[in-house]
């Protein structure tokens, strides 16, 4: 018959019994050997491995106000828009000696206050968001917890604390530039989720839609982000109104849908429609045509929120000069777009 499992874990006591010391060797013997014989030491890491004990590190390390522990909180774990973003985090904190603890908010901003309250309660030396728009608790929270808040992926007008993102009204405006410039007057425009940072790039597109003196055509799913979605909001787009010509995709995935929805219908890209997208995924420079796209620099964006972390917690302790970052975006045209016959240039 087998054991059954324990019912609670393993006690500091518990080691210090089996190992034959009393609790305050057994607790040196563990987080400060040096302080004690090798004899001693063998003995209680001989019973803390016989008994698989495992250390309490928040108590400890809520009495030295260090719990090597990072939050960062994003608003999804399936969009690759934070496969860089991510991986730079690792790259950064874990040779440091940090933990990453990773919350998904799923694009709500009542998730997303839980989720910092939860992270809160796991007393991180540091947080890392992906967005601006917290709510009014949301802030409050984060204000009064009295480590670094660094707000990532866009720009705010009045950061909680570090803020280092890019605008993206502007590279909304830069993405239906190019396509009024190629010559496109009825020009598209599909975003999935309505989030804050796809309202800011609406927002940039009717910018360009105005300077152009031309038609708005929007159309937006609530839902997360997918291929699939890129098609349907294509088929509606087309719908409504027949002689679009471009189409400016709130991101990579969606402009991805509605290539392959173009060419399930034998919409010629880029000859009968152009298509851009937004971010820049590994995979836009690999589809057929390639897909032009906007690109953003996620991965410098968590890099320099992870240095500027270690610098407050294990460097100078100051905050930055500069707390507003602006990193920019980068306009990159590829086969998914070109100039209609006979426009000037």
């Amino acid at each position: 018959m087998q054991n059954k499992p324990r019912s609670s874990r393993v006690t500091l006591r518990e080691v210090a019994l089996s190992a034959d010391v009393s609790e305050v060797t057994a607790s040196r013997a563990l987080r400060n050997p040096e302080l004690v014989s090798e004899r001693l030491r063998d003995r209680v890491l001989a019973a803390a491995r016989e008994l698989a004990y495992v250390p309490n590190q928040l108590a400890s390390a809520l009495a030295s106000a260090r719990t090597g522990r990072v939050a960062i909180i994003v608003p999804s774990l399936t969009n690759g828009v934070f496969d860089d973003y991510l991986r730079a985090a690792y790259d950064i904190f874990t040779p440091a000696g940090f933990q990453v603890v990773i919350l998904n908010s799923n694009y709500v901003p009542g998730f997303e206050e839980r989720a910092i309250e939860t992270a809160l309660g796991q007393y991180p030396e540091a947080i890392v968001l992906a967005g601006i728009d917290q709510t009014a608790r949301a802030r409050r929270l984060l204000n009064q917890a009295g480590i670094p808040v660094v707000q990532t992926m866009e720009i705010a007008d009045d950061p909680i604390d570090i803020n280092i993102g890019l605008s993206h009204a502007e590279a909304g405006h830069a993405a239906a530039r190019l396509l009024f410039g190629l010559g496109h007057f009825r020009v598209a425009h599909m975003a999935s989720p309505l989030d804050s940072r796809a309202r800011e790039r609406v927002r940039g597109y009717l910018r360009a839609v105005q300077e152009f003196d031309a038609e708005p055509i929007v159309a937006t799913d609530d839902s997360p982000s997918n291929v699939a979605i890129g098609g349907d909001l294509l088929v509606e787009i087309l719908r409504r109104e027949p002689a679009t010509s471009a189409i400016f995709c709130g991101n990579d995935n969606l402009a991805l849908g509605a290539l392959f929805e173009c060419q399930r219908r034998g919409v010629r890209v880029p000859e009968d429609m152009s298509i851009i997208g937004f971010n820049d995924l590994e995979f836009a420079k690999s589809a057929f045509p390639a897909l032009s796209t906007i690109a953003t620099p996620r991965y410098e964006m968590a890099r320099q929120a992870a240095e500027i972390i270690l610098e407050i917690t294990r460097g100078s302790g100051k905050r930055p000069r500069k707390r507003r970052i602006d990193l920019g975006f980068e306009v990159i045209e590829r086969a998914s777009t070109r100039r209609i016959a006979g426009a000037s240039k």
